[in-house]
Parts: structure tokens; C-alpha cells; sequence
């Protein structure tokens, strides 16, 4: 039971912080130490009334007496309060020091600007220059490394459903419409289902050529936020054939599609179930009181030669906002160790993805 209370604690104590984020939680946290080994950590910054302001989960992975550290879309705290800014990036490049890290990462999920880049409704987010502005001032260095999207589309789940549906495009509405109108349905999905959810997410990866782990590795993490009512998926089905899926992950203020699966079957992928199924898990996540909506990924750069070209267009007709993040920066309180890493360690990654490609099609 005490396990139980600690866990409670920190969720709920990071709930209402600004820019809480689900992979600042205790499950998150958790489920990295046992399926890539990273140590996780908890910093709390309290005010003199011993309030909470601030937080922080930080991921620690040791290289033998040396180590590298990583704050997955966080710290979280109120970045226009500078002093308070200052005080978490003391905590965190302290941490760093003692650990002798070759790199802190932090990616904070502050907003640089809204809109597509060179569009008439860009236009950069308030307060965002200055954050980078400090973070240069105190040494961190903008990231080669950009673990997770710095870019996004999010949606407004405040209208009512009839503004959703007005704000997509006439040809998205006609595609979340069609799919009721010939056999169609969704359902929630449960632990029971992680294999059936796990197959239609290993073939799409196949056919849409990105690696994919072992059934383990999702069964572990899909099964652990899906317990801890951290996730909620859904499931497409014609005549009880489950044809797509998603899988959303949610906490604080927002609810993010994180996975998505579809058969190959070309027919199926007429009747247009991905479709519904966006609108559906918007639906869903405007139920729960969940005021955005996160499309959770788009282009680092707005040309049809990213390879994010053909997701992005499925994800802008639904009516969403672009969004582009500071991105992650690193902190190197041993510099020269850290320059040679950043030079080596892309090559040593592109060896594994390749192995990993290789025996993918194996």
C-alpha cells in the first residue's frame, strides 16, 4: 500500500503544474527504468509557503563512472516567472555535476510559435525568446539530439462537437462520416487486447517501413499506462475484424494520440477508419475534460520532402493548430567529453538502426 500512496503523490502532485506532461509521470518514469534502464529521479521546487511550483522527472542511465541525463518534455514550472526558472535550471545543472553527466537533456514543452512557418497566421509565442535566452546565458546549447516532435498540431477541445466538426476541412468531415455509413464501429479497447493491438501496429510498421520493438517492450508499456488510467485505446472493427486503432495517452490538461495502427487490407482502408477513430478519441478526450488535443507530431521542416510530409496532411485537415516547441537542449558540465560524444554516438546509432532494419526484414 505504500507503493500505492508514493505513486498517487507524485501524479497528483505534478497534476496541476504548468506544462505537466505524461511523460513526467511515476508510470512513465517507471516503465523506462525496466525496459531501457534509466533511473529515474524526482526534483520538486516549493515556494515560501511550501507550495509546489515546480517539477521535474529526470532519467539518469550510467557509462560506467560517467552518466547522461534526460527531463522527457519537461521540467515543469511556469517559465514567464524567471527566478523560478533560474532556480529549477541550478537544481538540474547540480544534478548534473554531482552524477558527472556527460549531457543533461532537458525538452521542455514551452511553445516557440504557432502556425506553419511563412504562413499569414505564424506567429511567435509570447515570453519564448526570453526562456531561450536564458537557457543560452547559462551554457545549455540547443540539441542535435531532438528525442521527441518539436513540432505538433493540437486542437482546441473547448468548442462544443458541431465547432470540432465546422473547423475540419469539408473532405475530412466527409471521411469521419462515411465510415458509420458502411459498417464501422468503435470500441475501447482493454489489457485484454494488447495482442490484437500489438499486430495491427507491428504490420503497419511493416508496411509502412518504421522499426518497431518486441511485443514485450508495448505489451509493458501500452498494459502499464492502459492500468493506471493513463491511456485509453480504441478500436476500429467491420463485421468484429478490427481493421485500426489508437492509442492515447492522457494526464493534466491533455490528452495525446501517441500510437496508431491500421490493416494493409486496401478495402478496409477505404471505409476510412482512421478518420473516425480521430474523431472518436477527440470525442472521448472532450468527455473527460481534457482541453487539448494533441496530434502528437509534425514536420521539423514544412516541405513535402519530410519524411513526416504525408502524416502531416492527414493530421492538418482535422483542424488543429500547429504548434512548434523550443525543442530540447543539453547541458555538458564536461565539455570536451561531450563534444566527442555528440560525434560519435550518431554513428554508433545509425550501425544499430541499420541492424536493426536489417533483421526487421529478416
Amino acid at each position: 500500500m505504500a507503493t500505492l500512496r508514493l505513486l498517487t503523490s507524485w501524479n497528483d502532485t505534478i497534476r496541476t503544474l504548468p506544462y505537466a506532461h505524461i511523460l513526467q509521470t511515476e508510470e512513465w518514469g517507471e516503465f523506462k527504468r525496466r525496459s531501457t534502464g534509466w533511473t529515474p529521479d524526482k526534483i520538486l521546487l516549493r515556494d515560501q509557503h511550501n507550495a509546489v511550483v515546480g517539477g521535474a522527472l529526470v532519467l539518469t542511465r550510467r557509462i560506467g563512472p560517467l552518466a547522461v541525463m534526460y527531463v522527457p518534455k519537461g521540467p515543469m514550472l511556469d517559465y514567464h516567472d524567471p527566478l523560478l526558472l533560474h532556480q529549477m535550471l541550478e537544481r538540474l545543472e547540480g544534478l548534473a555535476k554531482r552524477r558527472r553527466a556527460i549531457w543533461l537533456k532537458i525538452d521542455p514543452d514551452v511553445i516557440a510559435a504557432r502556425g506553419e512557418p511563412g504562413q499569414p497566421d505564424s506567429a511567435e509565442e509570447p515570453g519564448s525568446a526570453q526562456v531561450i535566452g536564458t537557457l543560452k546565458k547559462r551554457g545549455w546549447r540547443y540539441s542535435d539530439s531532438q528525442v521527441q516532435f518539436r513540432n505538433t498540431i493540437t486542437i482546441d477541445l473547448t468548442r462544443s462537437e458541431d465547432e470540432l466538426l465546422a473547423a475540419m476541412g469539408q473532405g475530412k468531415r466527409r471521411k469521419v462520416r462515411y465510415g458509420p455509413k458502411h459498417g464501422v464501429t468503435v470500441r475501447a479497447a482493454t489489457p485484454d487486447d494488447l495482442p490484437l493491438l500489438y499486430k495491427l501496429y507491428a504490420e503497419t510498421g511493416q508496411r509502412d517501413g518504421f522499426l518497431t520493438r518486441p511485443y514485450e517492450y508495448y505489451a509493458d508499456e501500452w498494459g502499464t499506462m492502459l492500468r493506471a488510467g493513463l491511456a485509453h485505446a480504441l478500436i476500429a472493427e467491420v463485421d468484429g475484424r478490427a481493421v485500426a486503432h489508437v492509442i492515447l495517452f492522457h494526464f493534466g490538461r491533455k490528452c495525446w494520440y501517441f500510437y496508431g495502427a491500421s490493416v494493409s487490407d486496401n478495402e478496409m482502408r477505404k471505409l476510412m477508419p482512421t478518420d473516425l477513430l480521430q474523431w472518436e478519441a477527440m470525442r472521448w478526450a472532450k468527455a473527460q475534460g481534457y482541453a487539448v488535443y494533441d496530434l502528437w507530431g509534425a514536420p521539423n521542416e514544412f516541405t513535402e520532402s519530410d519524411p513526416m510530409w504525408g502524416v502531416y496532411r492527414f493530421k492538418r485537415d482535422f483542424g488543429g493548430t500547429v504548434v512548434r516547441h523550443i525543442g530540447a537542449w543539453d547541458y555538458a558540465p564536461l565539455r570536451p567529453l561531450y563534444a566527442l560524444y555528440t560525434r560519435v554516438m550518431p554513428r554508433i546509432l545509425d550501425l544499430m538502426r541499420g541492424q536493426a532494419r536489417r533483421a526487421q526484414d529478416l
